[in-house]
This record gives C-alpha cells, structure tokens and sequence, in this order.
C-alpha cells in the first residue's frame, strides 16, 4: 500500500490532508512534537479506516526528524509522499516588522520552515531517487508570494522555502519525482481577525491530492 508521511500534523491540515490520502488507500505516518496529540489523530484515523501510526519528533531536531522518517518507512514499507506543514502556536509566533526585524528573528524561522523542510527531504529522497518515484509536497504561507509587513520577520523564511521548493521542483522534472509548493492564503478553520478571508481545511487538501496525481506543477496559491 502507498504512504504519506505528514511532518507537522496537526488536526486542521495535518489530518484534511491525512484523510484525503488514507481515503484513497495510502497508509498515513504523523509527525509532530506531541506524543498526545499525535495519538487522537490516529485514534480518528483509525476510527474511519484508514491505517495511520505516529512518529513524534521535534522539526527543529533534525536527528529526531530524520529517524522519525526512517522509522515511518520501516513500518510502512517506504515513504510515497512527503508532506511538510510544521506550524507553530499563535502565542509563540512573535511577529515583527521589516525594520524592526533583527538576523535572529529570521533565523529562527528558517530553521523552523527551510531547514527541517531540508532535513525532511534528505530523509526520503534517496529512496525516491532510487525507486523512481515518489511526491513532496510543501506547506507555506501566502506571504511567500505575496508578503505583508506584519510578518516581516516570517515572510523571508517562508520566501526562502518557496524558492527552494521551486527550485527543487526543477531539478527533479524527469525523475519521476514530484516537487511543489502550497502557499495558503486564508485563515483556516474558525477564529481569524475579521479582515482575512477563512475557508475550512477539508476544502484546501484536495489540491494536494491534485498536486499529487497530475504532477505538472510546481505551485498552487489557495486564497479561498
């Protein structure tokens, strides 16, 4: 049976994504830091059929995240799909400014967005080469397209993995390996500030599916 490996999983995308996956026969492997969390996704997963196992690890611990990995594809036979979604509590975000913004505020949003994207990556990729075969898939915000001076510390970390996801993308054509971009610009799910427009999780991760299966792209924008 194929796999999807979700690094970042959460109940909003994380498990839209998971249930679009697993409803289509693959076998589902969550990532995240919460051992808790982790265990109630599964539990609903597994509740509507669809084979699902957790793997807790931090994204910021690259030898956590790339055994994580590895341990996903012991138990699943291999990693057909990665998907890369980390996202942080809104109480931790600490936004700043363009000009307020100092080289360790970006700093640690590169390490957050690009360098686990990176290290999540290299953990599947050499067996992706190898069979010829296989998707990444990379979860951004709008503000990599687009960006806003609220987040003038986060849009160049999410900026960086965009060009890095394209740029992958391109190396890959012709390889059987799909690489492509998701750049989400709504507030998902209930709970926005009024001016930003909202739509529901579940009708965002059919276009990973799309990315996926026609894998002629190498960018999507959702703005609702």
């Amino acid at each position: 049976m194929p796999s999807i490996a979700i690094v970042g999983a959460g109940p909003g995308m994380g498990l839209a994504i998971a249930r679009t996956f697993g409803s289509r026969g693959f076998d589902v492997a969550l990532i995240a830091r919460n051992r808790a969390k982790l265990d109630d996704l599964v539990g609903q997963l597994t509740a509507e059929g669809i084979t699902a196992a957790a793997f807790p690890a931090d994204v910021l611990d690259h030898d956590a995240l790339t055994q994580a990995l590895k341990d996903a594809a012991s138990r699943f036979g291999g990693i057909d799909v990665l998907e890369h979604s980390p996202a942080p509590s809104i109480g931790s975000m600490n936004l700043t400014s363009p000009s307020q913004t100092s080289p360790s505020d970006v700093q640690g949003w590169i390490d957050f967005l690009l360098c686990s994207a990176i290290t999540a990556t290299q953990a599947v990729l050499p067996a992706m080469r190898e069979a010829g075969a296989g998707t990444l898939l990379f979860t951004n915000g709008a503000g990599s397209v687009d960006p806003n001076p609220m987040l003038g510390n986060v849009n160049p970390a999410q900026a960086a993995l965009r060009n890095w996801a394209l740029n992958l993308h391109k190396e890959l054509a012709g390889t059987g390996i799909q690489a492509a971009h998701v750049a989400i610009g709504v507030w998902i799910g209930a709970g926005g500030p009024p001016e930003i427009p909202t739509a529901e999780a579940e009708d965002i991760a059919p276009l990973y599916w799309d990315l996926h299966t026609q894998r002629d792209e190498a960018e999507r924008v959702f703005t609702g």
